[in-house]
């Protein structure tokens, strides 16, 4: 296709109001909701997978838009009257259907490259870990928006009728929703015995990706493959389509998706553990001396380095030998439900923990140790607040002294429960004795670190009585 046939097209058809449309919508929506997007670590102007898996996830509602602007494309000849007479013309078909096709592909994927560009942008001003691990969840996006396109153009010609378009594109945004709510998920159990749900490797034929939660995670090379060969017969199909002129001829159309779909699905992984997967290189550990952070947040291990050493003395100070010996970045990926895994020798952290998320300095220091004393059991993807909470505001107040709101703790009625529940506690645990103290402390840290029972820890700090 030469430039003069692409001007052409680009006057007569949809492609640029498409291209128009995908990109504003897409920009509007991530500037204007306050969603997860701009959250912590993860957020999506934050690292470059991140950016990756959550302009991919806009595609819920990009994709089926572009299935139904390209089923109205599909319908120009037929609105202008003009088959009858495109049939007599010499020029091959294809070659009129390389042409439309080509016009509307390109200004998607422009439009999506253009929406990764405005990120990428402000992923190269806030990291300094650069890697390429991140284009190919990109490039499969782009594709999603191209062969979504290309499918809609096909069946638009195949199906000319003016509710074609719309009866596309709530199709296609139901097998979105169902993939992601209820056919690409399967029912489970966690080991602990929560209920739960994890993607099968039908849901990977959707162009929606899960959530993201942990900057760790991405694709598996395996995913990667699979979805392409999916999105080529899917491709494939919509181009034969539209050079169909026969019902037969549409009919054998249908081959490369359906092949397509079977090639696919065995080449996606079943186990989702093989589905989303921790980038082993942006999990790397950085370290300066016992403190050490991912890669990915090498920049921020300047900060932690200092409180993280001082958080180390003054733990040994108070434990003895049984405090831990290091500080590290917590690179353990489990799944919704489970429940979380620590350890007496190491303070396990996250950059998105409340606590940690609103310490700096010595506030920082105070946040350490409370993770180091009390990490929490609460499973994964859960959100709760009460005696854990407690337990630690106790145990950072023995450790140094002095009993103070933990960081993240801001809103008035917060700090007044937590002054509540836990000043009588702490005067009762400093009256004791030493010794005695000493073992209501090793006991909290025991009830905590194996998360047997959510309201031991803070428990323990009264002598085991039952709150």
């Amino acid at each position: 296709m030469n430039l003069r046939v692409l001007r052409i097209e680009l006057r007569r058809s949809v492609a640029p109001w498409a291209g128009a449309v995908v990109f504003t919508s897409a920009l509007a929506l991530l500037y204007l909701m306050n969603a997860g997007w701009w959250g912590g670590t993860t957020a999506w102007t934050a690292q470059w997978t991140s950016l990756a898996l959550w302009t991919r996830s806009l595609l819920f509602y990009l994709w089926p838009l572009a299935v139904g602007l390209g089923a109205l494309q599909g319908l120009r000849d037929h609105r202008s009257k003009m088959p009858e007479l495109l049939t007599t013309t010499p020029r091959p078909a294809w070659h009129r259907a390389a042409a439309l096709a080509g016009t509307t592909a390109l200004t998607l994927a422009s439009a999506f490259t253009l929406l990764v560009l405005v990120g990428a942008v402000q992923v190269a001003a806030h990291t300094e870990y650069t890697h390429l691990g991140w284009l190919p969840i990109s490039l499969v996006g782009a594709l999603f928006l191209v062969a979504g396109a290309v499918l809609g153009m096909g069946a638009g010609r195949a199906l000319p009728s003016a509710l074609t378009p719309p009866a596309l594109t709530m199709g296609a945004f139901v097998f979105t929703a169902l993939m992601h709510m209820s056919l690409g998920r399967t029912e489970t159990v966690t080991q602990e015995g929560y209920p739960s749900t994890e993607p099968n490797r039908i849901s990977l034929l959707s162009p929606a990706v899960e959530e993201v939660r942990d900057v760790l995670v991405t694709f598996s090379a395996s995913v990667h493959v699979g979805q392409t060969v999916w999105l080529l017969g899917l491709a494939a199909t919509g181009f034969a389509l539209l050079v169909a002129t026969t019902r037969r001829a549409r009919l054998v159309a249908l081959t490369p998706v359906l092949a397509g779909a079977v090639l696919a699905l065995l080449v996606l992984p079943s186990d989702p553990r093989r589905m989303y997967v921790v980038d082993e290189a942006a999990a790397e550990l950085v370290c300066d001396g016992p403190v050490c952070v991912t890669r990915t947040h090498r920049a921020r291990l300047a900060d932690l380095a200092g409180p993280g050493k001082e958080a180390l003395r003054l733990l040994h100070g108070a434990l003895g030998d049984r405090a831990p010996v290091s500080v590290r970045e917590n690179t353990a990926v489990l799944p919704d439900g489970a429940m979380p895994q620590w350890s007496a020798q190491t303070v396990l952290f996250d950059f998105d923990d409340g606590v940690i998320a609103a310490a700096k300095g010595e506030e920082l220091t105070r946040a350490l140790i409370a993770e180091a004393m009390v990490p929490g059991c609460t499973p994964v993807g859960w959100s709760s607040w009460g005696s854990e909470d407690f337990a630690q505001a106790v145990a950072v107040g023995w450790v140094l002294g002095d009993l103070r709101p933990l960081p993240g703790t801001e809103s008035a009625r917060l700090r007044s429960e937590v002054e509540a529940e836990t000043r009588p506690v702490w005067k009762d645990l400093t009256a004791l004795p030493r010794a005695e103290q000493l073992s209501r402390i090793n006991a909290m840290r025991a009830a905590a670190l194996s998360c047997e029972g959510r309201g031991d820890a803070f428990d323990a700090l009264s002598g085991g009585a039952s709150r």
